[in-house]
């Protein structure tokens, strides 16, 4: 939906470690970043790239988000299988994990989980220390990638693929509506820590050993993960932050109206009713059969 920010969770093919951190990998997502982000409009807040998995942080303006993920991780594949010298899949068969973030208080601990995520894996002690890309907190609103068109995939006859490019980090629209841009830093910086402390010592719980940037840096790019990953169960679409009990119901009930709304306007159509109208929110009826939505 347009204006909404999200967190955004894609995996690597069975987690091989395809993204290992490296220059060539890092100019590769940026620059398909920052292209796909320009041309979709989407505002991108926070990063962090791990060698299975990537996490964003981003508003989309204009309500086209789908188009964009479909956009970015094609791009990102078919760079990583020249760089990789990689056959097949890259991506995971399952569908990106896209969670709307509905309060201030979920953007800031997602910023904050974003930014936590080499920690939480055991990779290293503190965010800071993650060889890859990554965002702390006080680049938030202030950062620019200026990246070079990488070799080898995007054509520079192409006038697509511009020489040089550059990605401007932005606070969520909705968090510079109401606070400070140090106050929002710094509130993230609180969040990442408390993260990373309970993160190490789950780590220690766990008996692992954390592997260290040099250790991360040599990792092969055709290794899966070997560490223990519990089923997925239900993949979220939303967050709400800790205690925001009302906010939480509220947005589970909006979510089952839209669905039933939803299933609703389905059948009337699979009936022949072309005057139905869908719920504010439908992505792909609009976009494959032009129906006409709520207003």
């Amino acid at each position: 939906m347009a204006g909404s920010t999200v967190m955004v969770t894609r995996r690597t093919l069975r987690r091989h470690h395809l993204f290992r951190p490296d220059p060539a990998i890092r100019q590769l997502y940026l620059y398909t970043l920052a292209v796909c982000a320009r041309e979709f409009g989407v505002l991108v807040h926070a990063i962090t790239l791990m060698s299975t998995h990537e996490h964003l942080v981003v508003t989309d303006v204009r309500g086209h988000l789908p188009n964009f993920l479909r956009r970015l991780h094609r791009l990102v594949s078919l760079g990583t299988k020249v760089l990789r010298k990689w056959e097949g899949p890259t991506w995971d068969h399952e569908r990106s994990s896209v969670v709307r973030l509905l309060t201030e208080q979920a953007m800031v601990q997602k910023l904050a989980y974003v930014m936590a995520n080499p920690v939480k894996a055991g990779l290293v002690h503190r965010a800071k220390d993650w060889p890859g890309i990554t965002v702390l907190p006080q680049e938030l609103g202030r950062r620019t990638f200026v990246i070079e068109r990488p070799e080898g995939f995007f054509s520079p006859n192409n006038p697509t693929w511009p020489d040089q490019v550059e990605l401007t980090l932005t606070l969520p629209p909705r968090l510079a509506q109401s606070y400070a841009p140090d106050a929002i830093r710094e509130a993230v910086a609180e969040e990442l820590d408390r993260q990373e402390r309970l993160a190490r010592h789950e780590v220690k719980t766990r008996g692992w050993r954390v592997l260290g940037s040099e250790h991360v840096r040599r990792l092969s790019p055709y290794r899966r993960a070997t560490s223990v990953e519990p089923l997925r169960g239900t993949n979220p679409t939303f967050a709400v932050g800790r205690g925001q009990r009302e906010v939480f119901f509220q947005a589970v009930a909006e979510l089952r109206a839209f669905r039933k709304a939803y299933r609703g306007a389905l059948e009337q159509w699979r009936a022949g009713l072309r005057s139905v109208v869908f719920p504010q929110g439908t992505w792909w009826m609009c976009q494959a059969h032009g129906v006409v939505t709520q207003a």
